[in-house]
Order: C-alpha cells, then structure tokens, then sequence
C-alpha cells in the first residue's frame, strides 16, 4: 500500500535519528535500513535523503565524516547530543499524535 507523502513527511526526520541513534551510517545503507524495516513502505530516494540529511547537519543534529570502506570513500553520519534531544522531543510528539488519532478513529464508529 502507498502511502500518502504528506504523511511521511512528518515522520522522516524522526526515522533518521532514530537510525542514527543505533548506528553511524551512510546514506544508501540508511535507505535500504529503511526501506527494510518498514517492509517496503518507506521507499527514501537519494534525492530526498540528502537534503533532508543536509538540513539536519546544518541544525547540528548530526555530524559527518568521511571512512573508506571496500575501497570507497563514504560519508558516514552520526547523530549528535542535540540530535538526541530532538529525537526524544519528536518521539514524544509521535506518541502524542498517534495516542489522538486512534482516540478519534475508535470512536468514529464503522470505517
């Protein structure tokens, strides 16, 4: 099922950090990590994930530095103490949210 874009697009932010928060990683790993876990629902492409990644370095949510790997030069990001605190803040919004949006769809009757 496709989902709505606007929908993802509040979330996306959060899904990075919370990779992030797990490991440092580059960005196609973070793709594929993605696209993994949500069995095919978030489906990010490069054109997407780096300005998004982009804008959370220049927040100083994340740091970036470069590591060889199987001969290739990657840029590997790391989620800093601010980006922590933002994911902690967004998790709880996420919470929030989700906890008033079952609340109304339950008690909406037959859908």
């Amino acid at each position: 099922m496709k989902i709505d874009k606007a929908l993802m697009s509040g979330s996306t932010t959060m899904l990075l950090l919370t990779l992030l928060s797990e490991k440092d990683m580059y960005g196609y790993e973070m793709i594929e990590t993605l696209k993994n876990r949500s069995q095919n629902v978030f489906e990010l492409k490069a054109g997407t994930l780096y300005p998004l990644l982009h804008a959370l370095e220049d927040k100083r949510y994340l740091a970036v530095y470069e590591k060889e790997a199987a001969g290739k030069t990657r840029k590997y990001y790391s989620i800093t103490k601010e980006g922590r605190n933002i994911l902690s803040e967004k998790k709880e919004e996420w919470r929030t949210y989700t906890a008033a949006v079952t609340q109304v769809l339950s008690m909406g009757g037959a859908v």
